[in-house]
């Protein structure tokens, strides 16, 4: 009898994997046969692309939240800002949003860290304030930011197209023809090098492994003589200085408004829970997991629905993998 527990309720649970997953699954193999590589490559390419950036938007969220316990509900309004800050410099003073990049960051990371110390910093000292309440702040400061750039900016539609975000580059892999964009190419690399940048840092120095202790256990950390205080204020600063990096790469082929910043808190938040709450490693996964997500959906279903088919995945991966996508990984 204590056999047929067990078993009964793995057994549905299989067949519930087949037919959310499997089924859609098969009908995406099916559309991809149909359509040819042709097609699929250079969809799934940019996928990966757009995971990447994804990736690094994780990154920021999961790294503020393993140091404070709380998530950052304004992390898409400092993206936003960041876009607005690549926009300016674009617009007015000619300076590619690459080039940006190396202002960005900083005013970013600036604005992070005065977030924390003046902001939450006086809020977690006070014990009878609750989490929520910081997460609540949070929610206001991304309210203030986004009002800000509207009051500043209005509520247009703005770019910063650069000459490789209309130039194709094309490759013949045996009869298959492949053509990418030049900017996703170049946006892939810089993710990827900030991303390992961002790694060694965390893992090899003295700085990285204070804040990954403070995360692990801030009450140990500050008997080992870390200043958490200080760790909170960097590691806010790294987080907005990564999502910055992401704002700025995704603007020459993606529109900005003051309402942008909202869609990237809620793609930040569900990248955090899919990839595992605290995992910077689960973050990478979860970014390209919905990053190929919405672009497959976008193509081979509807463009229009491919945010619907990110957020299917997301509720799969929190069905049938609870602990998020570190539980694959096994970091």
């Amino acid at each position: 009898m204590a056999a047929k527990r067990k078993i009964l309720p793995l057994i549905s649970k299989s067949l519930l994997l087949i037919v959310l997953f499997g089924a859609p699954m098969v009908w995406l193999i099916w559309q991809i046969i149909e359509g040819g590589l042709g097609i699929f490559l250079p969809m799934f390419l940019s996928g990966i692309v757009i995971g990447g950036i994804y990736a690094m938007v994780g990154i920021g969220m999961t790294l503020i939240m393993g140091v404070m316990g709380i998530i950052n509900l304004a992390h898409g309004q400092l993206m936003m800002v960041a876009m607005y800050i690549t926009f300016v410099l674009y617009e007015y003073l000619g300076i590619s949003p690459y080039i940006a990049l190396f202002v960005a960051m900083p005013a970013l990371f600036l604005l992070g860290a005065v977030i924390q110390k003046f902001l939450l910093n006086p809020l977690i000292k006070v014990d009878a304030i609750l989490p929520e309440n910081q997460v609540l702040m949070t929610v206001g400061i991304g309210m203030v930011l986004a009002e800000t750039m509207r009051f500043i900016f209005k509520s247009d539609f703005r770019s910063a197209p650069t000459d490789l975000s209309n130039h194709m580059i094309t490759f013949n892999l045996g009869d298959i023809f492949m053509f990418t964009n030049a900017h996703e190419l170049l946006a892939l690399g810089i993710a990827a090098v900030l991303t390992v940048c961002m790694f060694i840092f965390l893992l090899k120095t003295d700085l990285g492994r204070a804040v990954r202790a403070t995360a692990q256990n801030k009450p140990a950390a500050l008997i080992q003589g870390v200043n958490t205080s200080k760790i909170t204020i960097l590691t806010f600063g790294l987080g907005a200085a990564m999502v910055a990096a992401a704002g700025v790469l995704l603007l020459p082929i993606y529109y900005l408004t003051p309402d942008t910043g909202g869609h990237f808190t809620l793609r930040a938040f569900v990248i955090t829970l899919m990839g595992g709450l605290g995992s910077t490693v689960g973050a990478i996964f979860g970014g390209i997991v919905l990053g190929l997500a919405e672009t497959l959906g976008g193509t081979y279903w509807d463009n229009e629905m491919k945010e619907f088919v990110g957020m299917y995945i997301f509720l799969l991966v929190l069905v049938f993998l609870p602990g998020g996508l570190k539980k694959l990984t096994k970091i």
